[in-house]
């Protein structure tokens, strides 16, 4: 049998994922939650027919605030193989999907690239979608050169002890950012479509904490210094207390309406231009994702 040991993230785990899990609590093996039409992503990427989104279970974050904790720490999912994911993509783009949107795509990459290689061949023709919270492996994502169209990372925290206390997430912006920068070079700068539908590019999400705009603050001034002004940034609001948040008091509420106004304020200040802002009524759980294997059985 050949080795799987996994190196695949920042985690090093260092384990035979044929048989032993790791930090993210997956064995090599594909899972899926859900696959289906979503509509609330950024409006390129969604646009009127919504994105082909696969949910993928497990996760090497361990995120205190998880909107999708049921997929990302409790488990919920599905055993699939290379040959059924593709089908899934396939199945997707068969019902309209602008693009195939891989969430949490991480901990599988190998597999996922087979995948992507074996829809390729039956035809599959929309953009694949990478859609990943950038705790990654910069030689893992060089792997996928050639197979993303559009990588959606988030860049979450600027300090270590935030990452570490919210996500046990160690030197978390040092790998976010190097991964940032390897997707740049991978798909440059946003190209779109006669309908403004992204065909490739990077757009990176910044989910604003509250409290925390220092932080937010550093990442858009990151940003504006290491990556060119044709750049997207999603700047998000749509923080809500969750999972297990109100163990903390101070994210255990939304961000204020002067702290979300300051932050778009300063991505201008800075000379960012291309983005999107959401609106107050995102900061709420009827846009959370129902697991319920649509689209995987």
């Amino acid at each position: 049998m050949v080795s799987q040991v996994c190196n695949i993230c920042p985690r090093n785990c260092n384990v035979d994922r044929s048989t032993k899990v790791g930090f993210c609590g997956m064995l090599s093996e594909i899972k899926v939650a859900k696959a289906y039409l979503h509509e609330w992503e950024e409006p390129c990427i969604s646009g009127s027919r919504g994105s082909g989104t696969v949910f993928f279970t497990g996760c090497n974050l361990r995120c205190v605030f998880c909107q999708n904790y049921k997929i990302s720490q409790e488990n919920f999912g599905i055993s699939v193989s290379t040959e059924k994911l593709a089908d899934i993509f396939m199945n997707l783009e068969k019902s309209g999907a602008h693009n195939i949107n891989l969430v949490s795509p991480t901990i599988y990459i190998p597999k996922i690239k087979e995948s992507i290689i074996i829809a390729r061949n039956k035809g599959l023709s929309i953009p694949i979608v990478y859609n990943s919270n950038a705790y990654e492996n910069v030689e893992s994502l060089k792997t996928l050169d050639g197979l993303i169209d559009i990588y959606l990372p988030d860049l979450k925290y600027y300090s270590d002890e935030t990452a570490i206390k919210y996500s046990k997430a160690p030197h978390y912006f040092e790998y976010a950012t190097k991964a940032i920068l390897e997707m740049y070079r991978q798909v440059g700068n946003p190209v779109f479509d006669d309908e403004g539908m992204m065909k490739r590019g990077m757009i990176i999400r910044h989910l604003i904490l509250p409290g925390k705009l220092d932080e937010t603050k550093e990442i858009l001034k990151w940003i504006s210094d290491n990556l060119p002004k044709e750049i997207y940034v999603s700047l998000m609001g749509q923080y809500i207390p969750y999972f297990k948040a109100y163990k903390y008091s101070e994210i255990n509420k939304k961000i204020s309406k002067k702290e979300y106004e300051e932050a778009i304020e300063y991505f201008f200040e800075i000379g960012l231009e291309n983005g999107y802002v959401q609106d107050d009524e995102s900061a709420s759980t009827n846009f959370i994702p129902d697991f319920d294997l649509k689209g995987v059985l």
